[in-house]
């Protein structure tokens, strides 16, 4: 099992605790221009999924971790807390078992045989949807795509802000990644450098070696709204998706037969998507935006 953040950039840093501190300030101050960025809607508007009958479930367990900020960790007051975590929160709401509800923390190595031996009905945690691992679990609908992004130096002279404009400017990308395939299938065109490590392309970025970089949309967001970039540089164009490249996008994994619990945490993200919950919690730990 793989986490679809980690599995393109090889060397994602953990969060500190005052870090995460930083994080969530920040969320709290949210500007008229980040609540403008708005979380894409993975359910069709006519779409209507309908709420199984859960009176005869006695308990519902997810599974989470806790050293994948900002979406599972540890707070300041020895809490569970991110995005995965209070999704699973707002899901146990919409369905009106939340005193049936609990959410434990296990190393992310454990989850699968956690769903799979019966310890927990639902793992929320970032697993990569695999052919492979669909022949053993069922999984939800994805409430959330992690995209690709293109992020310039804002002192390059470009005509426009789309990634064409980028033909003849060295393009930064992380050697053997995913987002190094992908670059080189969606713009074969543009010059391609490639670097080991995301650090040295981000270093690279900001002194001005490259003109641009792409990579994963998530961590270009914290990098470029926090202090390592100096304010150097910005988004261009996209968001880029590609289930091929990029896997499906985050979902929750429960047991291969539990159709009936999947198909109700369906239809709670289906709600939540529609009445602004969903939205309302990515902004709370994605306040730059991602798209």
């Amino acid at each position: 099992m793989r986490r679809p953040i980690l599995s393109s950039l090889e060397n994602w840093g953990k969060y500190t605790l005052n870090a995460l501190f930083s994080l969530l300030v920040l969320a709290q101050a949210v500007t008229a221009e980040a609540a403008d960025n708005r979380l894409p809607v993975l359910f069709d508007s006519r779409e209507r999924l309908a709420k199984p009958d859960l009176s005869e479930i006695g308990r519902v367990r997810f599974v989470t971790t806790v050293d994948f900020a900002p979406f599972n960790f540890i707070d300041q007051t020895g809490r569970l807390a991110g995005f995965q975590v209070d999704l699973a929160r707002e899901i146990c709401d919409e369905l009106k078992i939340a005193e049936k509800c609990q959410i434990q923390a296990l190393p992310f190595a454990e989850i699968e045989a956690a769903v799979e031996g019966g310890q927990a009905e639902a793992a929320i945690a970032g697993v990569a949807v695999t052919p492979q691992l669909r022949r053993r679990f069922s999984f939800s609908r994805p409430f959330m795509e992690l995209p690709a992004r293109f992020v310039r130096n804002r002192k390059v002279s470009l005509p426009d802000e789309k990634a064409a404009s980028l033909a003849g400017h060295p393009v930064g990308v992380v050697t053997g990644t995913r987002h190094a395939a992908m670059l080189q299938a969606f713009f074969p065109g543009l010059k391609a450098v490639g670097f080991a490590d995301r650090n040295a392309m981000m270093e690279a970025l900001k002194t001005g070696a490259v003109d641009a970089v792409f990579s994963d949309g998530l961590q270009l967001s914290f990098w470029t709204s926090g202090p390592a970039s100096a304010n150097c540089c910005t988004f261009l164009d996209g968001p880029y998706f590609s289930e091929f490249f990029l896997s499906e996008g985050m979902t929750v994994m429960l047991r291969k037969d539990d159709t009936v619990l999947t198909a109700a945490i369906d239809h709670a993200l289906l709600t939540l998507s529609r009445n602004g919950r969903l939205q309302e919690i990515y902004l709370r730990y994605f306040p730059y935006g991602l798209y």
